[in-house]
C-alpha cells in the first residue's frame, strides 16, 4: 500500500508525538547512529580519490532518497503509521516556526557552545547523545540562520531556478557545473554564491548540520524529504528527461570511476538509480 508523506507544519498532535517517539526510539536501539556512519562514510567531495556516490556527483539525489527509505523503514518497524514529513524552508522560514517547535525537533542552540536546550533531542534529556560524529561534540548543536554572519534560506524562486532546467545533469558531472537540474538542488555554487537551496539549508541550520555527521540532527531528513519531493517535482515537469549519465563516461575529465552512471549500482545498495527514479509505488507526497 502506498503511503504518504506529509508537510512537516500539517501533521497533527499525535502524528508529532509518533515520528518523535520512533525517532528516539530507532536511536535507543542503536540504528540511527549507523545511519550517521554510513553518510559520513559517503561524505566524499571532488578533490578526494574514489568514487563518489552521495555528494558532488548525479546520484546525490537517488543515494538520498534511499538513505530517506531506509531510515523510513526503520521508523515504521517501530510505529507503522509514521512516515518522514518534509519541510518547506520557502515557506516556514523562521528560528521559531515549524520545526524548531518543543513537541518536534526543538528549537536553536545557546549562545557559546550552540547546544540544543529544548525539545525531545536536547542532551539533557538524555535520549540524544552524538556517539559518531566528525567532531567531539556529545550532543545536538544548531546555528539557526547563523548568528555572527546571517544568511537566509533559500526562496521558491531560487527552487524554480533549479527545477526550469530541462537536464538532469552535465559534464563534468561534479560540483563544479552551473548547468543541469542536479547541482542547482544540490547547491553548490561560483565563489560569489557558494551555497544554493539544499546546501544553503544546511549552512542555515549549522551546528551539526555542517559535514558529514549533518544526519545527527533530525532535520536532515525534513530537509531530504523536501529535496527528494523537487526530484519528482522536476520529473513531472520534464517528462521526457532522465538521469544522467546514462552510460559510465570512461575518462572523460577524469571521472572514469569516480561516478554512478545510471544503470550501475549505488553504493552501499544492490539497486541502481534506474531503479530509485520511480517510487510511486512506495510513497507519495501530500
Amino acid at each position: 500500500m502506498v503511503y504518504v508523506r506529509k508537510n512537516v507544519s500539517r501533521l497533527t498532535a499525535g502524528e508529532r508525538r509518533r515520528f518523535v517517539g520512533a525517532l528516539l526510539e530507532v536511536k535507543r536501539r542503536g540504528e540511527y547512529d549507523e545511519f550517521v556512519r554510513l553518510h559520513i562514510r559517503h561524505f566524499r567531495g571532488d578533490g578526494e580519490r574514489g568514487l563518489r556516490a552521495a555528494h558532488m556527483t548525479p546520484s546525490f539525489l537517488p543515494w538520498h532518497r534511499m538513505l530517506v527509505l531506509e531510515l523510513e523503514n526503520a521508523l515504521r518497524r517501530v510505529d507503522d503509521s509514521v512516515t518522514v514529513p518534509y519541510w518547506d524552508w520557502t515557506r516556514n522560514r523562521s528560528a521559531t516556526s515549524v520545526p524548531w517547535t518543543d513537541d518536534l525537533l526543538g528549537g536553536n542552540g545557546r549562545r557559546g557552545d550552540r547546544q540544543v536546550m529544548t525539545g525531545p533531542f536536547a542532551y539533557r534529556n538524555g535520549r540524544w547523545p552524538i556517539r559518531a560524529g566528525v567532531t567531539d561534540d556529545r550532543f545536538l548543536t544548531r546555528d539557526l540562520g547563523r548568528a555572527r554572519n546571517p544568511i537566509n534560506l533559500p526562496t521558491k524562486a531560487d527552487l524554480d531556478r533549479a527545477l526550469k532546467d530541462p537536464v538532469y545533469d552535465v559534464s563534468p558531472w561534479d560540483s563544479t557545473v552551473t548547468k543541469g537540474f542536479r547541482n542547482k538542488m544540490e547547491g553548490w555554487g561560483p565563489d560569489t554564491n557558494p551555497w544554493l537551496n539544499h546546501n544553503r539549508v544546511h549552512r542555515w541550520v549549522g551546528g551539526a548540520m555542517l559535514g558529514g555527521g549533518s544526519v545527527n540532527d533530525p532535520v536532515f531528513w525534513l530537509v531530504h524529504a523536501f529535496v527528494d519531493l523537487q526530484w519528482q517535482r522536476w520529473q513531472q515537469r520534464h517528462r521526457n528527461h532522465r538521469y544522467l549519465p546514462a552510460r559510465p563516461p570512461g575518462g572523460s575529465r577524469g571521472q572514469d570511476g569516480r561516478i554512478v552512471a545510471r544503470h550501475e549500482r549505488l553504493p552501499p545498495w544492490d539497486l541502481t538509480p534506474d531503479d530509485l527514479e520511480d517510487v510511486s509505488e512506495i510513497y507519495r507526497y501530500a
